[in-house]
């Protein structure tokens, strides 16, 4: 029996290659390799028999090959403060299926809203690995952008840096802010209180919602109070449970409140429930970033939804375009929001009264 050799595979493992395709279609390799790369220049008759073999075959492209040829390596990096938050998780995750859609795998990274980390992030510490980075960053600040000498494409989220060195998606916290307090207002509330309030340098979305619920209570004609402005020191649920408490050992507590996240508002939800105070009856309570778990909370949580989808899609897109060497001047792109009305501000839907008369009938 003839040695073949311990290169060559049986026929049918051989993977199918470009040449292939072009045999079984009847077209070039060089028409492939366009249908591929999704050239526009081929006719749809054409398209149509290359994508046809493609499916025959189940031809798969060698993207290693292909990304090294380009010099790239076909990962771009995801860098957010708390992976633990589920805003952010929820984000990541749609990222990762926005860049699948270009064939791009996406390395998270957790920075802790550190500002050494943050500083190797935005330097390029993963240059090598990387062809792109999405940045939230919390210490860092346009200047230092500015300053950094990695050439990395970049696309920033977040509220900490408006009008910076690169493209930025955000929603428009402001208006969400004081759309959500007007809701609170329009139910008839007088006293409502804000949890979230932070005053050191990194606090960019604490200052925009800050400023969204002021500016909701002017517009309601409603007499703005410090007192019911409560700080925290983080957004998590432990500090919006305290923050809570502190409002409700008021002489006169509040009638109403908007959280600056959705997990200060289910601690804010948690102390309520302890303490015995109706939701919404006695305090209606709103939050913001629509996530998964204020869906299932008892009461259903009222929350601005930000498009998380659409950002995520949109940050990706603009590193692509940064990818592929276009450069325009840095971007702010705005994704929309609503506010979503739920039990927490709402309450519950009447139940219908049982039917007499139904009761007496049998199927």
């Amino acid at each position: 029996m003839a040695d073949t050799g311990p290169d060559l595979e049986p026929e049918d493992r051989r993977r199918v290659v470009l040449k292939d395709v072009a045999a079984l279609a009847g077209v070039s390799v060089k028409t492939v390799s366009n249908v591929v790369n999704g050239y526009v220049h081929v006719t749809p008759a054409t398209r149509a028999r290359v994508e046809a073999a493609i499916r025959e075959l189940n031809y798969r492209p060698n993207l290693s090959a292909r990304n090294l040829r380009q010099g790239r390596s076909g990962v771009i990096a995801l860098a957010v403060p708390e992976l633990d938050i589920p805003y952010f998780a929820e984000l990541a995750r749609l990222v990762v299926a926005a860049a699948e859609e270009r064939s791009l795998t996406v390395l998270v990274d957790q920075t802790g809203g550190d500002r050494a980390r943050e500083q190797l992030v935005a330097e390029g510490i993963r240059a090598h690995l990387i062809d792109g980075l999405i940045f939230s960053p919390l210490a860092l600040t346009g200047e230092d952008l500015a300053a950094r000498t990695d050439d990395t494409p970049m696309v920033l989220l977040g509220e900490r840096i408006h009008h910076g060195p690169a493209d930025h998606v955000v929603v428009r916290n402001v208006e969400a802010a004081r759309e959500a307090t007007l809701h609170l207002a329009r139910l008839g509330r007088r006293r409502v209180a804000a949890i979230g309030a932070q005053d050191h340098p990194a606090a960019g979305t604490a200052r925009l919602r800050l400023a969204g619920y002021r500016e909701a209570l002017a517009a309601a004609g409603l007499p703005a109070d410090d007192g019911l402005v409560a700080p925290v020191a983080a957004y998590h649920r432990a500090d919006g449970a305290r923050a809570m408490a502190r409002l409700l050992d008021r002489a006169d507590p509040p009638d109403a409140v908007f959280c600056f996240n959705d997990l200060l508002a289910l601690g804010a939800l948690r102390t309520l429930l302890e303490r015995g105070v109706d939701v919404p009856g006695d305090i209606a309570v709103a939050g913001f970033d629509d996530i998964e778990d204020g869906r299932y909370a008892t009461p259903t949580l009222t929350t601005v939804a930000p498009d998380k989808e659409q950002l995520a899609r949109r940050a990706v897109e603009l590193l692509a375009e940064r990818m592929a060497g276009a450069a325009p001047a840095a971007r702010e792109i705005h994704v929309p929001h609503r506010l979503v009305v739920r039990e927490s501000t709402a309450g519950r839907p009447a139940r219908p009264a049982p039917d007499p008369a139904a009761a007496g009938r049998t199927s």
